[in-house]
C-alpha cells in the first residue's frame, strides 16, 4: 500500500497534569502518516483535506486545552451540568484545583500525560473521520527542537476572543535575549530557570489564598466569554505581573526586569509562544 505524509502539520499548544512536575505547557508538532489504496484521484488523501481534517480535529479536542490523566489515583473529578471540576494531588502531596466549563479539558486515558498517551487518544479519534481506502494511520508528536534556553509556561487570557481564554492552556516558549546587541547564555538560562514549570497571570486574577497542610496556595478566577475559570495551586508555582500575559507582555516585562537591574545596559528580548511565533520587547 501507498504511504502519504505531511511533516508539521499543525501545532497543539496545551496544558497538562503531571504529577511530579504540576501544571505544565506544551507545544508539539504534529506530523502525520496515512497508508492506504489510491482513490479516483490516485491519491490515498488529498492534501488540503488531509489538512483540513486533521488540523479541525486537533484544534476541537485537544489545543488549547488541559489535558489529564483520567487513570491517574491522584484525580478527583466532578461533573457540574457543562462545569467540570477536578481536583489532581500530586506525589509530593501538594495538589491543583481546577473548574472551568467541560470542552477546556480533554480527559486522556492513562497514568500520566506522555507523547504514547497523546498519540494514542488522537488516533483513535482522527480513524473514524478517514475514508475506508485509509487503512492505518500514524501520528507524531514532538516539541521543536531547541538549542538554547525556554521553558514550559501556562496562562490564561479572560478578554481574549477564543481559545486562549482557558485559565489553563500553555506553550513550550524558546527565549533570546541580546544584552548590549549580543547574546546572553547566562541571562536566557537564568529566565529559563524563573520561569520554570510555571503558570504566569495577572494580579488582578488573584480572588484570594490559603495555607493548607503548611503550602501556600492561590486562588486565581475569571469570568470569560466562555464561562468562569477557576484554578487554585501552589503560590511557588506562581509568577505573577501587572497586565495580562500575552507574549507582547512577557517580552516587555522581560526586558524592563532586566533594565531595572542593570540600568546602564540595553536589552532586546525575544520570548516565544509556542513554534515560530512570538514578541520581542526591548529596554
Amino acid at each position: 500500500m501507498t504511504r502519504l505524509f505531511v511533516n508539521r502539520l499543525t501545532v497543539i499548544d496545551f496544558s497538562y497534569l503531571d504529577p511530579h512536575r504540576g501544571l505544565l505547557g506544551e507545544s508539539w508538532l504534529v506530523d502525520v502518516e496515512l497508508e492506504g489504496g489510491l482513490d479516483a484521484q490516485g491519491m490515498v488523501l488529498d492534501f488540503a483535506e488531509v489538512k483540513r481534517q486533521v488540523k479541525q480535529s486537533l484544534d476541537q479536542h485537544f489545543d488549547h486545552k488541559l489535558l489529564v490523566p483520567n487513570a491517574n489515583p491522584g484525580l478527583k473529578l466532578t461533573q457540574q451540568g457543562e462545569m467540570l471540576e477536578l481536583r489532581f494531588t500530586l506525589d509530593n502531596g501538594r495538589f491543583i484545583h481546577h473548574r472551568s466549563p467541560t470542552d477546556a479539558i480533554c480527559l486522556i486515558d492513562a497514568l500520566r500525560i506522555d507523547s504514547e498517551a497523546v498519540t494514542q487518544a488522537i488516533e483513535a479519534t482522527l480513524t473514524p473521520l478517514m475514508p475506508t481506502n485509509v487503512k492505518r494511520l500514524g501520528i507524531h508528536l514532538y516539541p521543536e527542537p531547541c538549542d538554547g534556553a525556554g521553558y514550559q509556561y501556562s496562562h490564561g487570557l479572560q478578554q481574549h476572543a477564543g481559545n486562549c481564554q482557558r485559565i489553563a492552556h500553555g506553550h513550550r516558549s524558546p527565549i533570546q535575549i541580546l544584552r548590549n546587541g549580543q547574546r546572553d547564555a547566562t541571562l536566557e538560562q537564568e529566565w529559563a530557570a524563573r520561569w520554570r514549570d510555571i503558570f504566569i497571570c495577572s494580579r488582578s486574577y488573584v480572588q484570594g489564598e490559603n495555607v493548607e497542610d503548611g503550602v501556600r496556595y492561590l486562588q486565581i478566577a475569571y469570568q470569560a466569554a466562555q464561562g468562569p475559570f477557576e484554578l487554585q495551586l501552589p503560590a511557588s508555582c506562581c509568577y505573577l505581573i501587572d497586565t495580562d500575559s500575552t507574549v507582547e507582555n512577557l517580552a516587555q516585562h522581560i526586558a524592563e526586569t532586566l533594565k531595572a537591574e542593570h540600568p546602564s545596559e540595553h536589552f532586546l528580548v525575544r520570548a516565544y509562544e509556542g513554534v515560530g511565533k512570538g514578541a520581542i520587547g526591548e529596554a
